[in-house]
């Protein structure tokens, strides 16, 4: 199927060639008829992709701190490699569509196949979309008219901020689609409405629709239409980053009258305007309550409407309601319509016209769950596939594999596009989203799975079951139940588990690792992690689809202390930082015992400044010290030969598949034993239940656990 995507480093949109994606549980499997180009959302996401380095670093000075930071802890070749990663990662294009229902995912159950809908999926022949940005379309609706309805919920949801009663005047600043929209809800709703834009024609639209214009002199037209008060409300939906355009809604708002900013505009602020006058200031937020909430957009949990009347949802469902009765008429809003293949002339329009469309295919032809390109090499019985098509996939994992030779099979992801994309920028014969056939298929010898943890443990037990060699990004599993089907399916299976500890295979962790063999007697370890705090709607964050940064990013550092050590994990006792809402423990501070006798303190801590050093590790041996500084200097003391040896970061990535690749073309044993796989993801697990019990947690051989003899 054919999409549009637009990558960051060029700013130039185009059509790629994807799988078409596979319905997932929640959600809602659409083909397209039509989408809304949205000349305000995605002009200003084409200029920043065509604008220079220094244009964009201009506009985000945020992320110019946190390059800067980086560079001063991982190193100026580390930083430029991710900063160029992150500018290959495309995004699609597009988020208001209309077309027909498919399939439906598990738990959907109030719609069906061949219901019209709307949804927010992008520019794409095929969409999967989360239940609850569907919204079934209401007989008397055309299929162009439903497919504003994503965009006329921006516009409504300012209007609620607002909150307009009958007989007010509000000025709407900016005529361009939002504003054309917002103007006519407003007039259904019994306000008189005003309006101002630059361009001339835009405001004639408005006019022909009810719309007072403000053609020169805003502030003496406001007065003469409200008695000299001035307006009740100004919601701006302009683009611009002139502050000029707040100062003016503030000088047209009466005492205590209230300003909605939908659009994006310039924001110094004259407190004497606001002051003299009480005015409310707010910023709408997209389609309303559950935007960018993981737990109400993926996985359904929907706000009790007594407590919260208008969600996203029901500003949809709103939206169309309004076009039924005829109260809301995108329809006249519309320049030009455009078949998907005719992009380039829709994007050099795009200034142009206030509104255009996507057209799709009526009847598409029947599509192949899988993209297929010439194979430019033979499976070889050592063939890999790839599940994931993540920035760690892009960024580390198939660089890493090139470097390795290895013969890369496939590539699959859920939504297809990311899959189709990596497949062509690193030369792979297969982009797939549905992962089905790839266990039956003999050519594949081994699958490295990098999707999100919540995935993980039950495709590590399909690729087993399937007898596939398995590698696997950490974690392993996010919960018990989870990790002991894993160990079920290992012990049944007849080929092997590899997981991504990779700092093992760290050069100066080697080099460490071999001074200490040295060396007799147990040893004593302090690993400072200082991870960073992460936003609070992370998805690692989230129990389900994350499993928390303890079992999602600690649980390295558990195996690298047992690397060290020599041996096993046998007690840990924990103990973390309060966090509020129930959220998981995060800043822990763990003590491990081990089976020869060593000890280990991890700090995992998420509270420090980014600063200082990410990872330290203090190893102490016999009389002599070993201090590893965030993988690019090691120190040595108490040995014959004292120094510190300095060399470029490198956290073992590399190494790590290169060994396993290896493993997969002329056997041997894998590159971890999975003995200390299973003792490592135990131990994690062991962490959350000593916090949680305040005691200590013994592990048995094979990653079970019991609590501790006193």
């Amino acid at each position: 199927m054919k999409q549009i995507i637009l990558p960051f480093r060029t700013g130039i949109p185009q059509i790629i060639e994807v799988p078409q994606p596979k319905v997932q549980e929640g959600h809602v499997l659409i083909r397209s008829r039509v989408s809304v180009i949205s000349s305000g959302t995605e002009q200003m996401l084409l200029n920043f992709g065509q604008a220079s380095w220094l244009g964009k670093v201009r506009s985000q000075p945020d992320k110019l701190r946190q390059v800067l930071e980086k560079i001063k802890t991982d190193g100026l070749q580390a930083t430029i490699r991710s900063v160029r990663n992150k500018l290959d990662q495309p995004i699609t294009l597009g988020y208001a569509q209309a077309g027909i229902v498919e399939a439906l995912g598990v738990g959907v159950h109030d719609l069906k196949v061949g219901d019209r809908v709307a949804s927010n999926g992008p520019h794409a022949e095929w969409v999967c979309v989360p239940r609850k940005l569907v919204a079934p379309i209401p007989e008397g609706v055309s299929d162009e008219q439903a497919a504003f309805t994503v965009v006329a919920a921006i516009a409504l949801q300012g209007i609620r901020l607002v909150q307009p009663t009958l007989g007010e005047t509000v000025v709407v600043y900016g005529l361009g689609l939002i504003g054309q929209l917002t103007a006519q809800i407003l007039l259904a709703n019994g306000c008189r409405v005003l309006g101002i834009d630059l361009q001339e024609e835009r405001v004639r639209l408005a006019e022909s629709f009810g719309v007072i214009p403000i053609h020169a002199d805003p502030e003496s037209i406001v007065s003469s239409h409200t008695g000299g008060q001035g307006a009740d409300a100004v919601i701006i939906t302009a683009s611009s980053q002139r502050d000029a355009i707040m100062e003016q809604a503030a000088v047209l708002c009466r005492k205590r009258g209230r300003i909605v900013l939908t659009g994006v505009v310039g924001l110094n602020l004259r407190r004497d305007l606001f002051f003299k006058k009480e005015i409310s200031f707010q910023v709408s937020a997209s389609y309303g309550p559950g935007r960018y909430d993981p737990s109400y957009e993926q996985h359904g949990q929907d706000y009790p409407l007594a407590y919260v009347r208008w969600t996203e949802a029901r500003n949809f469902e709103a939206v169309l309601e309004l076009m039924r009765r005829g109260s809301l008429n995108p329809s006249p809003l519309i320049s030009q319509r455009y078949p998907l293949a005719n992009l380039d002339q829709a994007y050099q329009d795009l200034n142009r016209n206030l509104a255009s469309l996507f057209l799709y295919p009526q009847a598409p032809e029947s599509l192949s769950e899988v993209s297929k390109q010439p194979r430019d090499i033979k499976p070889t019985g050592s063939d890999i596939a790839l599940v994931g098509a993540g920035n760690f996939c892009s960024a580390v994992l198939l660089p890493g594999l090139k470097a390795a030779k290895a013969n890369i099979h496939s590539i699959y992801s859920q939504s297809g596009w990311k899959a189709a994309l990596l497949a062509k920028k690193f030369g792979i014969p297969i982009a797939g989203a549905d992962t089905q056939e790839l266990w039956e298929d003999a050519s594949v010898k081994a699958v490295l799975i990098a999707t999100q943890h919540n995935s993980h443990a039950s495709l590590t037990v399909q690729a087993l079951q399937a007898a596939k060699h398995v590698f696997v990004e950490k974690p392993l599993a996010i919960t018990t139940d989870e990790f002991a089907a894993v160990r079920e399916a290992l012990q049944l299976a007849s080929t092997s588990l590899t997981i991504g500890f990779n700092r093992r295979f760290a050069p100066l962790a080697l080099k460490a690792k071999g001074l200490l063999t040295a060396l007799s007697g147990p040893i004593s370890i302090v690993m400072n992690i200082n991870a960073g705090s992460l936003p609070d709607d992370h998805w690692t964050r989230d129990p389900k689809l994350g499993g928390g940064r303890i079992l999602g990013e600690a649980c390295h550092f558990l195996d690298l202390c047992a690397f060290f050590a020599g041996s096993e994990i046998e007690e840990v006792c924990a103990t973390a930082l309060p966090t509020e809402g129930g959220a998981l423990p995060e800043s822990c501070q763990v003590l491990l015992r081990f089976i020869n006798g060593s000890t280990a303190v991890l700090n995992y801590l998420c509270n420090g400044s980014r600063k200082y050093d990410k990872e330290r590790i203090e190893i102490f041996k016999s009389g002599t010290t070993i201090i590893l500084a965030n993988w690019r200097s090691l120190q040595t003391f108490g040995f014959k030969k004292e120094g510190t040896l300095r060399q470029k970061q490198d956290k073992g990535h590399f190494a790590l598949l290169h060994q396993w690749n290896s493993y997969l073309e002329h056997g041997g044993t894998p590159p971890i034993p999975e003995s200390a796989i299973l003792n490592s993801t135990a131990a994690s697990f062991a962490v959350l239940e000593s916090i949680r019990t305040n005691t200590w947690v013994h592990i048995h051989s094979g990653g079970y656990l019991r609590a501790a003899k006193d």
